[in-house]
């Protein structure tokens, strides 16, 4: 295999804030790897809460460049890498490489069947109530909404997003941002609202005790869910994992991840970085199987790739193969 690997910015419509910080473009790494005449393509997003960078990511990568041209399989890269960004990428890629060369599409090389279009989610930044409000209003048309909160203000923001979408369905996402004291003040007040999931009210490591708090609202466990040797702790503290490949470290180990998740009795979210529709083909395949979509990435971004998912409002159609698998 050649190697191929390159930083790419690709500017968003507007500012991205969520409890940790904001961005206003998203710095994406992509990789090709050819061989036989054949390319195969990848791409991740490093996520600096796992100590990722641009930079890392893709040391981490070209460190791989001998291996891949020694012959290194996708099976064998499982091992070489830890789950996260830069194993994704490559992993991706295998499999792009994979399709191409013997022929068969994505679903066939996974033994998925034949793909249906799904309903993800449309995330609303963290804003103030007002702003979020009027995010709200101008979306109210699409079936799920998901809101990024951050703090005590959060049943304001959530009541004012209500009011601006009445008849959407409402996830949201606290990234950690909460802590108990904070989760029981506002967990019944969320389930009163109408919403249906929450997402990783508490830091990872630190979420032992929802095991022992009520649950009025499902949650989901994000940023504590990495790669399958994560999932039995959670039992009892979660209804629902999110997969996010750049946890994963690639379609691979998420196949893996969703089938222990489905035997431990834990139910499926497949969610995304804000990337672009080379990141979000990889995750149509898991999502397949999931609960709740959030693949929401492209339709944030000011512009995507040739080839792009194909969105029609909320609704996701699977990838073509000019794009990926």
């Amino acid at each position: 295999m050649e190697l191929s690997v390159a930083h790419e910015r690709w500017p968003l419509r507007q500012a991205f804030t969520i409890s940790r910080g904001s961005r206003t473009a998203a710095d994406v790494v992509s990789v090709t790897l050819q061989a036989q005449g054949i390319t195969g393509r990848g791409e991740c997003l490093p996520y600096a809460r796992y100590g990722e960078t641009v930079a890392s990511v893709m040391a981490q990568i070209e460190a791989l460049r001998g291996d891949l041209a020694a012959g290194m399989s996708r099976e064998q890269l499982q091992q070489r890498l830890p789950a996260g960004a830069a194993r994704n990428a490559l992993d991706c890629a295998f499999w792009d490489w994979q399709c191409k060369r013997s022929g068969q599409s994505i679903w066939q090389l996974t033994g998925s069947g034949t793909p249906h279009h799904l309903q993800t989610a449309y995330t609303l930044s963290l804003d103030t109530p007002a702003k979020m409000q009027q995010a709200a209003r101008e979306n109210a048309w699409r079936p799920l909404l998901k809101l990024k909160l951050a703090d005590e203000q959060d049943i304001a923001r959530v009541t004012a997003v209500r009011e601006g979408a009445p008849q959407a369905r409402l996830i949201v996402d606290a990234n950690e941002g909460w802590n108990e004291s904070i989760y029981l003040q506002q967990a019944t007040a969320l389930a009163a609202l109408g919403v249906s999931l929450i997402e990783q009210p508490l830091a990872a490591g630190q979420d032992a005790v929802l095991a022992q708090l009520p649950h009025p609202v499902p949650l989901c466990a994000d940023e504590s869910c990495h790669d399958s040797a994560t999932l039995a702790q959670l039992v009892g503290r979660y209804e629902f994992i999110n997969i996010k490949l750049d946890k994963t470290g690639g379609l691979t180990e998420a196949l893996r991840v969703r089938a222990q998740a489905q035997q431990l009795g834990l139910q499926i979210m497949v969610g995304c970085m804000v990337a672009t529709s080379l990141s979000m083909a990889p995750a149509v395949v898991v999502a397949q199987q999931a609960s709740v979509v959030d693949l929401d990435g492209p339709l944030l971004l000011a512009d995507d790739r040739p080839h792009g998912l194909h969105y029609d409002g909320s609704e996701l159609f699977p990838p073509t193969a000019a794009l990926w698998g």
